[in-house]
């Protein structure tokens, strides 16, 4: 299965030597992982970085059915920066394998878990304060470990959302200064 392969770039622009390097890279994520149905590749150049060195930066999101690995990575040439994010993501690519491999300990695949997102309506204010941007994502029922794996898989390293299969509920995990982790068990009033 081939992967489809998105390319974005902000602040500069993609020419043609630059897509096909991205592509030929891209594409070769399938060797590493066969269930993925996109890439979506995010070139930018930041020039209000501090460093010259961090101008550049490279993000790669790959998904598939039952999940979603991201990469980004800057360095002082675009070619670089996207090499580099492509190893990091190869690595996140073999850890999420010994994962999934391993299994939950029910049997199930993480896969099988996911379900289908039911679709909105959404009603728009004309007043008042402005969302500026919407996202919404398949959320898989998951232990705390498993939730601490997946923010790091993904990684955010300020919080993640999830929810417990422990306790049937939405909980925030998030990054603490001293480098641990804080739980938040939201509770309806």
């Amino acid at each position: 299965m081939a992967i489809e392969v998105q390319i974005y770039g902000k602040n500069m622009e993609v020419n043609e030597r630059l897509q096909d390097h991205v592509t030929k890279k891209v594409s070769k994520l399938d060797r590493y992982l066969n269930d993925i149905d996109e890439a979506r590749i995010d070139l930018a150049y930041v020039k209000s970085a501090r460093s010259a060195a961090d101008r550049q930066v490279a993000q790669i999101t790959i998904r598939g059915k039952g999940f979603i690995l991201r990469s980004e990575e800057r360095a002082d040439d675009i070619f670089a920066a996207l090499d580099t994010a492509l190893d990091r993501m190869q690595r996140r690519i073999e850890r999420y394998k010994g994962k999934r491999y391993r299994g939950r300990g029910d049997g199930k695949p993480f896969s099988d878990l996911v379900m289908e997102p039911e679709v909105l309506e959404e009603e728009e204010e004309e007043t008042g304060p402005v969302i500026a941007r919407r996202k919404r994502f398949l959320i898989t029922p998951m232990d705390e470990m498993e939730a601490i794996e997946q923010m790091s898989l993904l990684g955010h390293e300020n919080f993640f959302v999830f929810f417990n299969i422990d306790t049937n509920s939405i909980n925030i995990l998030y990054r603490r200064r001293d480098g641990n982790y804080g739980l938040i068990e939201p509770e309806i009033a």
